[in-house]
């Protein structure tokens, strides 16, 4: 008899990559999205996430992801211009990373960039925050928080 396990969310992904977030969380048990009413995956039970709408402000889901550890995936090709966002997860411990270029404008580009970079964003989870980075198919480059 299989026994159905509690998932560990490791990763967030933003309402910037809500079609992405929608497509691996098919797949994957250990990511959530706002919205994400839980799901079974692979004998692994993963819970409704607890932001609860894709409108939610940055000051209202970055603390929500940062208290849990979740490494934050998100699209900002700008990220190094928007402060409050920045200051948002400098101020929070919030871990980052920013899709970014013109790589990330559609849904099959940001799954590519993802996959390219996936076990760069493996590395990131022992990392301690706050952190931001960009992330492209060739490249994951640190964010000043400064």
């Amino acid at each position: 008899m299989s026994r159905v396990k509690p998932a560990e969310v490791t990763y967030y992904l933003d309402a910037d990559v809500l079609g992405l977030a929608h497509l691996l969380a098919t797949l994957r048990a250990d990511l959530t999205y706002p919205g994400d009413p839980g799901r079974l995956i692979h004998k692994r039970e993963r819970p409704p996430c607890p932001i609860a709408s894709p409108h939610a402000k940055d000051t209202e889901w970055i603390p929500v992801v940062a208290r849990n550890r979740w490494l934050i995936i998100s699209r900002d090709r700008h990220i190094q211009e928007n402060r409050r966002e920045i200051v948002a997860v400098r101020d929070n411990g919030a871990r980052m990373v920013a899709l970014s270029g013109r790589d990330a404008r559609g849904t099959f580009e940001q799954l590519e960039i993802v996959m390219s970079q996936w076990r760069s964003f493996t590395d990131l989870l022992t990392k301690p925050g706050p952190f931001i980075y960009t992330a492209t198919r060739t490249s994951l480059k640190a964010v000043s928080l400064d």
